[in-house]
Order: C-alpha cells, then structure tokens, then sequence
C-alpha cells in the first residue's frame, strides 16, 4: 500500500486540524473565499474539481447501530433516509464499506459508492428489537476491512449509535475496556502507518455514550454531537466534507513549501558599451497541482551596477509554469581609475524581491496548510556583461603630452648645456714658440684636433652670475699618444686656461676677427682639419 506523501508529525497534526474543523464546520459551513484584487478567487468545491478529488479513492465503514432501541423516536428511519443523501455525495471511486450491529456485525454491502439507492437497499428494514449493542465486534470488522490489501491511503469510520456498549454473552468485548480493546487500538495504530484513519461517532441520543469507544480504537476520532436526529444529515455532510479535505491534503502534499524561483534565461555576454542592453530572466513554479501569485515584483542585481527594469509588478504563474520577461539593463562596467579605453568585463547577480502566495490557500484552510515559501528563489549562474570603458583619446592625449614634456626638457636642457658657440679659442703649447692653432667656434659642439697631435672638443655651459648670464665653456682634451677619459677644463668667456699642455684662449666674437697674440697665419679647422 502507498504510504501518505505527508511527514509523520504532519499528517498527526493534518488529522487534528480536520477534526477540530468538522466540528466548526458543523456551525460555519463551507463558503466562498472572499474576492481578492485579482477577482474572485476560486472556491473549495472548484478546486476539487480541478485537482480531481473525486478520482482519488476513499475507503468508508459505515457502522450502524440496529439494536433495539434504534427504533424509538425514528432514528433508524432517519438513518437509512440521510444516509442515502450522504452516499450520493460519494464519488463511484470511493469504497465503502456497510456494517449493521445489534448482538454480532453483519456486512450488507462491500463495493463501489457508485448507486447509492443500492447500498441503502441493503440495510433491514427496521432494527431487530431484542438486539443488544457489540460496539467492539462492530470496530473490529471496521479494521478487518480496511486492513485488505488495496485499502486506500484515506480511510473514515463512521459509527451511528443511541446506545452504550451492551454486548451479548460471549462476546469478545464483554466490557468496553480491556486487553481485546488494546488489541483494537494497536491494530488502529499500524493501520494509521499506511494510511489516514480518522473517526467520526454520530452519538444519535442523550445516553449514547458507545460513541465515544471510537476514540479508545482510532487515535484521530471526533464525536460529533447533534443536538437531535433530524441533524444527523449535517454532521454526515460534515464528516464527508473532512475526509474530502484529507484527500485534497494528499494531492496537494506535493506542492507543499514548494515556490517560485527566477534565474537569467541565458547567461551569454551582454554588451553595455552604450550603456544599455537587453536580458531575459525566468520565473518557474515549482508547484504540480497549485497556482502561485508573485506580488510587489522587483529585480535587481548585486555586482556590476546595473539598474534592471521592465518587469510587472505582478504575475501569476500556473502550475509548473516557466514564463520568461524581457528585461531592460542600463549601467555596466565603470571606468575608475585611470580613463584609458579598455574592456571590462563583470557579473550581475540577480536579485528579485517579491511576495508568493497561493490564491487557493484562503479557500483550503485550515485542513489544508500548503506552506507556500512568501520569498522567491534565485537559481542558476550571474549574467555576463561586458563594456568598452574610458576614452579613446585619454592615451593619445598623455602620451603627446608627455612628448611635448621631453621636447622642452631637452630643448632647456640643450639651452643651458649645448647654448650656441660664438669667437675662436685659440691653442698654443705652453713652453713653445708655435703659431696658435685657431678653433673657430659655431654651433652647439666644434671639435678639433691641434697641429701638435692629439683631439678634443668644446661645448658650452650657460651659467648664472651676478653680472648676468653667461656662457662658458667646457674643453675637453686629449694629448696625441694618451689613453683614457679626456681631461677637461671651463674657460670663462675672453678667460684663458691650460689642459694637456695647451694654452686655450678664447676670443669674443667682437675681438675674433683680430690676430691672436703672438699668431701667425695658419689657423685650425672646426673639427679636426686644416686650412
């Protein structure tokens, strides 16, 4: 046998609140939910018919009382008329089981709950008068036929009697506790393993108490008490209307905690170059059997900052439904730093707010709790965005800069140690009688080489002084026949100095047109030659 979908302590707690409702329903009967924002919403009987209750098959033993006394004040005829108004509220899934008692059980019918007028036909026509009350041998031909092999998953008893437990001599429950009691119970017990067992005792007079034996056999009993026979008919109707509940319960226990959840319908590599682009995001019901409603929807994302709109702020999901949004992205990757055009790449997590709620749960309560999750679930990987950043001119632009800042460093730096070169240096040994090498000076470097051997150059060093600015310069020198770094010295302008046994003297320009001291004709060339 199938065991119920529903946990242990949910189906002891799923059992109570049945019984605990069959008892008010028998003062607040069954209504219409009120209408919502969105319409109407649907009411208990349209939701058992669209769930197919009434193909979900239900075991009842129904155990009536034909003693004797059931004769006075029409009570056995009353039963016989309404039950026949019960039955024909029975689906021709359900089984049922019909049970007279007096002194010993007797079955009058075991099948289908399909011709009511049939199972009616079955039951004697008036209680035996001198029948006693064997309310235990009744309870245990109730387990006998629920312990068959294809029982169903939900099962009810329903016990009808005006009396106390009066059994006949021999009887295997001459009292109305005891060991064969214990048995009942535990066999009660294992059957509640297997399947929903719950008790309903009519008590149909003032010292009925027989009735409330149910409650020593079957754990989730409830003892309904009408105020007089003609309410039998009511408390029957109760009593259907729960056992109905349990099997909404059982369908529906699939869709229990279960929600909404939403992911990027594909994850592929959005571009926010131009700071917007689209996405898809879906939202799928978890649920078999229940529709759900998300309220208050908004979506956003943790990660790259991106703004996500487009969505409604409300929809309505069928059962195991996937419905995909088109969404709109504005914002992406951001520059930061230095703005240098480059591509950056990032993830949006998705974020949705929302409450779920489950438009037949008004309607089901309090039997059945569906325990919908009120938040959505986010599922599945981050969306993949992508965006060129920064100018395209930030690089050209520091770069010519930075060019430009070179140029005029090397153009001061060649102004202040390369100025350009004015006058004649002339070269003379120290201890001779030569004629003056003449060194003419131009431009920003003249080397030269002496007629007495050996190489060197001048350049100028611009300086600051107190007079002035000023060019000096700097001689580099090299004897012919020396080896190693050149010696240098700074002549002063008009200044006179020694290096490498060489007198340099240099000339101004107003006064290089002149001979020089002691100079004859021959004079050198810039850069090593002779005239």
């Amino acid at each position: 046998m199938k065991r119920s979908a529903w946990p242990p302590r949910a189906v002891t707690v799923l059992r109570r609140g049945a019984a605990v409702a069959a008892a008010l329903l028998a003062i607040l009967p069954v209504t219409a939910a009120p209408a919502t924002a969105a319409g109407t919403a649907p009411t208990r009987d349209e939701i058992y018919r669209e769930i197919g209750v009434a193909d979900q098959p239900v075991d009842y033993v129904i155990l009536v009382d034909t003693s004797g006394s059931m004769a006075a004040k029409g009570r056995y005829s009353t039963v016989r008329s309404t039950l026949r108004t019960f039955l024909d509220g029975l689906s021709p899934a359900d089984h049922v089981a019909l049970v007279t008692f007096d002194d010993r059980p007797e079955e009058r019918y075991i099948g289908s709950a399909g011709d009511a007028a049939k199972i009616v036909s079955r039951l004697p026509a008036k209680p035996d008068p001198t029948g006693g009350t064997d309310i235990g041998a009744a309870l245990d031909r109730a387990l006998r036929e629920l312990e068959r092999t294809d029982a169903a998953d939900i099962a009810s008893v329903v016990l009808l009697t005006d009396g106390k437990h009066d059994p006949p001599r021999g009887s295997d429950y001459p009292k109305s506790s005891g060991t064969s009691w214990d048995k009942l119970r535990k066999r009660a017990e294992a059957l509640g393993e297997r399947t929903e067992l719950v008790g309903y005792a009519l008590p149909l007079g003032s010292g009925a108490t027989g009735a409330n034996l149910l409650g020593k056999v079957v754990e989730d009993a409830v003892v309904l008490r009408p105020d007089g026979i003609q309410d039998l008919g009511a408390y029957l109707e109760r009593a259907g209307d729960s056992t109905r509940a349990r099997s909404a319960a059982q369908l529906l226990a699939t869709d229990r905690r279960k929600g909404v959840t939403v992911s990027w319908t594909d994850t592929g590599v959005r571009d926010l170059t131009d700071g917007s682009a689209t996405a898809s995001v879906t939202f799928r019901s978890a649920t078999r059997h229940v529709p759900l409603t998300v309220s208050g929807v908004r979506i956003s994302a943790d990660g790259v900052p991106v703004d996500v709109t487009g969505m409604p702020g409300r929809l309505t999901l069928k059962p195991g439904e996937s419905r995909a949004y088109t969404v709109r992205l504005d914002g992406g990757p951001r520059a930061g730093g230095l703005p240098y055009r480059r591509t950056e790449d990032g993830e949006a997590a998705l974020r949705v707010s929302g409450e779920v709620s489950a438009p037949w749960q008004r309607a089901l309560a309090p039997e059945v709790d569906l325990k919908t999750p009120d938040e959505v679930g986010v599922t599945g990987d981050p969306l993949q965005v992508r965006a060129q950043v920064g100018s395209a001119y930030f690089l050209p632009t520091v770069f010519s800069a930075l060019a430009a800042a070179l140029v005029l460093g090397w153009l001061w730096w060649r102004s202040v140690n390369r100025p350009r070169l004015q006058g004649v240096l002339t070269a003379v040994p120290v201890f001779g009688e030569e004629i003056p090498d003449r060194i003419a000076l131009s431009g920003r470097r003249v080397g030269f080489r002496p007629r007495g051997g050996g190489q060197g150059t001048v350049h100028g060093r611009r300086r600051r002084t107190a007079d002035g600015p000023r060019v000096d310069l700097l001689i580099r020198y090299t004897p012919g026949g020396a080896s190693g770094r050149p010696d240098q010295v700074i002549c002063g302008p008009g200044g006179q100095v020694v290096l490498g046994g060489l007198s340099f003297t240099h000339l101004p320009q107003e006064s290089a047109s002149g001979p020089a001291p002691g100079s004859g004709t021959d004079a050198a060339v810039p850069g090593g030659g002779r005239p």
